[in-house]
């Protein structure tokens, strides 16, 4: 007689069972991304404009201290005045508090050398805040 191999029904109803239970547990944390991404590109956005403030004052404050800049300083009164730093502009969806901002130090954005929080907003309505700095 032939002794034949493979798998029982109770083994592969127990595969099938285990593998439900992952995928009842798994699939949830993954379904919903969506607005981690959209708060995600708002950040990314925010570091942007975070960055090309902090680098135009740099470049302000490298100018003031009589040291040659080849980048132009771009005057910076308002929150909106940032969006002016990025090649290209702000990207379509995206808008900026237009006025001065929270301010942090210095008198706020409105002055040279004050910093202010501005608050960027997506497309969804998700918002974030980053820190700018005035340039006169």
């Amino acid at each position: 007689m032939k002794q034949q191999s493979g798998f029982t029904l109770i083994e592969l109803i127990a595969v099938i069972v285990i593998l439900g239970i992952i995928a009842a547990v798994a699939v949830p944390r993954f379904v919903d991304l969506s607005a981690a991404a959209r708060q995600a590109a708002v950040q990314g956005v925010a570091g942007n404009l975070a960055s090309a403030s902090s680098l135009n004052h740099a470049n302000n404050i490298a100018n003031d201290a009589g040291l040659n800049t080849t980048t132009p300083i771009v005057t910076v009164d308002t929150c909106d005045d940032v969006a002016g730093l990025l090649d290209g502009g702000m990207p379509n969806g995206y808008t900026l508090n237009t006025d001065a901002g929270t301010a942090l130090q210095g008198g706020g954005i409105g002055t040279e050398g004050g910093s202010s929080t501005c608050t960027v907003t997506g497309p969804n309505g998700v918002t974030d805040t980053f820190t700018a700095y005035g340039v006169q």
